[in-house]
């Protein structure tokens, strides 16, 4: 099937070349016809130039072929017309190996030719040249290649000769190939047509005869057992590497050939009693001459390939392998990092180590020798009791990390790799730990590791990576911005997540002195470090991305100590406090961080105050009002982030100081309400159930929070502020809306109201609120829509009427103001009065506010008022309080009408007095 299938495509380009070439030859007859009677004529005609044919450059074929140009001339003689009408001379260079690639042609080349014939030769190849060189050259390879095999499989069925002379007729084809590559790639060969390098034919003999070979080897040994494991292993191997050799001559993709023949030879080659130092050893000779044909060539895609193919091997040993050989593996990973170092890496003469870049293929070695660290800190078959190999494969990537700072991708695998033995995530295994008994269990995967050894090499490893990180981080603080921010960042990373590790693991988790005290030197550590760095930046003291990270791991030292140190109470107040430290560094350093730092304590504060609202803990916070771990848990904070906003104001004044600002308003409006909360709920902040109480916090918080990003907007204007403002207050008048009026009502839950006269539920519930929404309107009318300041003034003038009536209930019925308990009277004429008095005092605050919300509110509730007068007082209320109903209803829409006139006849007077003056 596949030898039709070949041959189908071998006619099919035949006939397609043919009638193309057929076409060209009848357009030339023709031109040739009109040439020659234009010169028969005495017309004079310039002769062409030559057309030359540009050499397509590509790693995978030499240039060492010979270069054609072709040169039409056209004589000048009716004669030499007749005889000879065309010549074709032709200039050949021969250059030596295929880095001759590219160079400039020799003196005798053909001139440079006119731009029109430029363009039209540099145009893609059409199909007839993609059939005739690409794809012919590669069908080609593919035939004889899978022809030899064929030879011997038909050998085999018509049983014509013995197994060995099959085996040879084989192998003397693979030889015959490789030399006819290597012949046609000595007497010059280049292909001269652009863009079809892909199609070198030398190098698929090549690579045809070695894969003969291959499996000429392979059936010697696997199919008729004429050689033993050790002698195939051999010659597996030798013709692995003579392939890749030959790629200094045939390019990277014979390179490729040989690589995956030699990678996939001992899984061809199968023994009785595997040896795994002769695999590696093979592997170490592999990887080491793959190493420097790939540095002569500078091949990075080869050169990665065969570190995925040791380290794939490596991998496959340590989880397959029965009775694994520990030494074996330091051995293959040795000889790894060895080869990336001082091979692959390796400088030549006189060249410098660059002060920039990355090298991409060395994410290969620094994956597969990070999993191999980690491995053999948490497989027992590895480290019997000894984590040390696995920490000396850490050590040994980030050396050579520091050795070769092109190779950065090893100091990432070494510092993930210990953050995740550190924090006992292995992958596959599941996130969830179990410290105890002095082991580190992770799904099956236990770190059986002494709880001092464990201890001693974190404190080994962090050193490491604090000298390390630092001292590379100075040295390219200055030109390599990048680096030096991922070596400062591991050498401040690496070391807390192990303190961090080592605390939960070992420490005491309520307070822990000794490991507060390591915290503390750390703080130190890093905040001299960040300044060593600074100075080596370039300008000094600029404060760039390194600094950054080894002040921010300062600041994470110093959260760590808090909380190692202190009791949850003071925790939070010095969390809070902590913010007034690196505000005042900026008094002497312009370091952006700083700001950023304190930022990050209002962070802190927020998650502790999430985490428990009431500071100490429910079971030990005191009951008595104000005076209790909350004053001092919550306004601390408000009053440190208030003075730091104040010194970011003087010193940096960027957005950390509008966060401080934000921070101290927000914290200073949470005091306040969850003082009231404490005092309205006898000491009990954290109920279950959702209260009126509650709500009303979260409803300050929001309104708060649109003041805030008003304020904040105003300052430095953004989008996301303004629409987060405006979003805040939507949300918070949702929540007055469905909560406070409808769901959580008391009036319709019968809910407690509290004992308290003034400082009641009512007041956290709805004054408060109003207070907050009618202070935010006034402040936003001029900043926002008129829709949104409307929208607050309204809500507002809604909750201060709710709270007056709800208190006049109160007043009448007590703590509990439930809707069934009835109406007095005596409390139907009261809400009579007091709406006509919120209705007047709305029209004088709309008035002298110059606000039509407010004067519209007044009309609504004055008519409300009215209406409850004329349908419901005159069928309730009997003798004098329904004559005062009407009395006072009467005089206040009186008043209201005298002071409508007046208004409008002031306005009136000072109109005409505008118009004449």
């Amino acid at each position: 099937m596949f030898e039709s299938l070949i041959g189908l495509v071998a006619i099919i380009a035949l006939f397609v070349i043919i009638s193309r070439q057929q076409s060209r030859i009848g357009l030339i007859e023709r031109e040739l016809g009109a040439l020659r009677s234009l010169v028969l004529s005495g017309a004079h005609v310039a002769p062409p130039q030559a057309k030359p044919v540009e050499p397509a450059a590509n790693d995978s074929k030499p240039a060492d072929a010979a270069v054609g140009a072709v040169t039409d001339i056209v004589p000048s003689s009716a004669g030499e017309a007749e005889e000879k009408p065309s010549t074709e001379v032709e200039a050949a260079e021969i250059a030596s190996g295929p880095w001759a690639a590219g160079e400039a042609a020799p003196a005798g080349s053909a001139p440079a030719q006119p731009a029109a014939v430029t363009a039209k030769a540099t145009q893609k190849p059409d199909i007839e040249t993609a059939l005739g060189t690409r794809w012919a050259v590669w069908v080609g390879g593919i035939a004889l290649a899978l022809g030899g095999l064929f030879l011997i499989r038909y050998t085999i069925e018509a049983g014509i000769f013995g197994p060995g002379v099959r085996l040879s007729m084989a192998a003397m084809l693979g030889l015959v190939l490789v030399a006819v590559g290597e012949f046609i790639r000595r007497t010059g060969f280049r292909v001269p047509v652009q863009g079809v390098a892909g199609a070198y034919i030398p190098a698929i003999l090549t690579a045809a005869g070695a894969f003969i070979l291959f499996g000429t080897v392979y059936a010697a040994h696997g199919v008729y057992g004429f050689i033993g494991p050790a002698l195939a292993f051999t010659l597996l191997g030798a013709i692995g590497v003579a392939t890749i050799a030959a790629a200094l001559v045939h390019g990277q993709a014979l390179a490729g050939i040989g690589l995956l023949g030699a990678v996939v030879t001992p899984m061809l080659v199968a023994s009785q009693a595997p040896n795994p130092w002769a695999l590696f050893g093979y592997l170490a000779i592999v990887l080491a001459a793959t190493g420097v044909i790939a540095r002569l060539r500078d091949w990075k895609l080869l050169m990665a390939a065969a570190f995925v193919g040791t380290g794939l091997w490596t991998i496959l040993y340590m989880t397959d392998a029965p009775g694994t050989n520990l030494p074996v593996i330091l051995f293959i990973n040795a000889v790894t990092l060895a080869v990336l170092a001082f091979v692959w890496l390796g400088r030549r003469g006189g060249e410098a180590e660059p002060a920039r870049g990355f090298d991409w293929p060395s994410i290969a070695p620094g994956f597969f020798v990070g999993l191999s660290a980690m491995a053999l800190f948490v497989d027992p078959a590895f480290a019997a009791g000894d984590a040390l190999p696995g920490a000396a494969l850490i050590a040994a990537l980030v050396a050579i990390a520091l050795y070769r700072p092109l190779a950065l991708a090893l100091l990432h695998a070494a510092g993930l790799a210990t953050v995740l033995v550190y924090l006992g995530i292995i992958p596959p295994a599941s996130v969830a730990s179990d410290f105890s008994g002095g082991v580190l269990d992770v799904e099956g995967l236990p770190a059986a590791v002494a709880d001092t050894l464990m201890l001693r090499i974190g404190i080994f490893l962090g050193l490491m990576f604090i000298g390390a990180g630092f001292w590379a981080a100075r040295k390219s603080a200055a030109s390599a911005h990048i680096r030096a921010a991922s070596w400062a960042a591991w050498g401040i990373v690496a070391p807390l997540v192990i303190l961090l590790a080592l605390w939960f693991t070992f420490g005491n988790l309520d307070r822990d002195l000794v490991y507060a005290a390591f915290a503390a030197l750390l703080v130190v550590v890093f905040a001299t470090g960040g300044e060593w760095i600074a100075r080596g930046e370039e300008p000094p003291l600029r404060g760039g991305a390194a600094v950054s990270f080894a002040l921010g791991g300062a600041a994470v030292a110093a959260l760590l100590m808090i909380y190692m140190a202190f009791g949850s109470g003071w925790t939070t107040i010095l969390l809070g406090a902590a913010a007034i430290v690196p505000a005042l560094a900026t008094r002497w350093r312009a370091y952006p961080v700083l700001g950023w730092i304190s930022v990050g304590a209002v962070i802190a504060v927020l998650g502790r105050v999430a985490f428990d609202p009431t500071i100490v803990g429910a079971e030990f916070l005191s009951t008595t009002p104000v005076f209790n771990w909350l004053m001092p848990g919550y306004g601390v904070p408000a009053l440190a982030f208030g003075f730091a906003a104040w010194q970011l104001a003087r010193t940096t004044n960027g957005r950390p100081r509008l966060a401080m600002e934000a921070g101290a308003a927000l914290f200073a409006l949470l005091t306040i309400a969850i003082l009231v909360r404490h005092a309205m709920h006898g000491g009990v902040i954290d109920t279950g159930a959702e209260t009126l109480a509650e709500q009303a916090i979260y409803t300050l918080i929001a309104i708060g929070a649109g003041a805030i990003l008003v304020a904040i907007d105003m300052r430095s204007p953004s989008s996301v502020l303004r629409y987060g403002s405006l979003a805040a207050g939507v949300v918070s008048v949702a929540f007055i809306v469905i909560q406070h009026f409808l769901a959580l009502n008391p009036l319709f839950t019968d809910e407690s109201t509290g004992d308290i006269p003034v400082f009641n539920l009512l007041f956290l519930a709805y004054l408060l609120p109003a207070v907050a929404a009618g202070g935010l309107a006034l402040y936003a009318r001029d900043k926002r829509p008129k829709w949104y300041a409307a929208m607050l003034a309204l809500v507002a003038a809604l909750l201060a009427f709710v709270y007056a009536t709800l208190s006049v209930r109160r007043l009448f019925k007590g703590e509990f103001i439930g809707l069934w308990s009835g109406l007095g009277q005596l409390e139907t004429y009261t809400y009579s009065a007091l709406w006509l008095t919120i209705g007047v005092a709305l029209l004088t605050a709309g008035v002298w506010l110059k606000s039509q919300v407010l004067r519209i509110a007044s009309a609504a509730l004055i008519s409300v008022a009215v209406l409850k007068v004329f349908l419901f007082d005159m069928s309730e209320l009997e003798g004098v309080l329904r004559a005062l109903s009407f009395i006072g209803l009467g005089a206040v829409l009186i008043g209201i009408g005298l002071f409508y006139q007046r208004l409008l006849t002031r306005a009136a007077r000072e109109k005409l007095q505008t118009s004449n003056s």
